[in-house]
């Protein structure tokens, strides 16, 4: 054991190693759930993206339009930010009402998905055939 370590600290580190960047319990996504609505300062960022690169448009770095972007955000006052934020809440209540039908076709069971279970098309073609290949090898 190097560097004085006892065999505890070096279990230990192996321990945090084998789990690291795993999460217990992680759920999938949902290709389905609908998209959450962008901030008023997304909204900003869209129109802003593209006059900054036609007024630059040698310009090839993300961060230079991001950086551009949060100083004017930041200089703007209420009155000119009031635009954005009143789309961000428009598309914030369409988002609501879109995450209530999705919530309410959830509760009613019905699968959000185009199959109808977690089979495979292969297996569920397999099904309609006549049979499964298990039942194909008892013969």
């Amino acid at each position: 054991m190097k560097g004085g370590e006892t065999k505890a600290q070096a279990k230990g580190t192996d321990d945090r190693l084998k789990t690291r960047g795993k999460k217990a319990g992680k759920k999938t996504k949902d290709p389905n759930k609908p998209k959450r609505p962008p901030s008023a300062f997304f909204v900003f960022l869209d129109g802003f993206r593209r006059e900054f690169n036609e007024a630059n448009p040698n310009n090839k770095s993300v961060g230079a339009v991001g950086k551009a972007a949060g100083a004017k955000w930041k200089s703007m006052s209420d009155e000119e930010k009031a635009p954005y934020v009143a789309t961000a809440e428009s598309k914030k209540s369409e988002y609501v009402k879109t995450m209530q039908k999705y919530n309410m076709k959830l509760a009613n069971g019905t699968n959000t998905g185009d199959d109808d279970s977690d089979k495979s098309k292969s297996e569920v073609n397999d099904e309609e055939e006549g049979g499964s290949a298990e039942e194909e090898d008892d013969d």
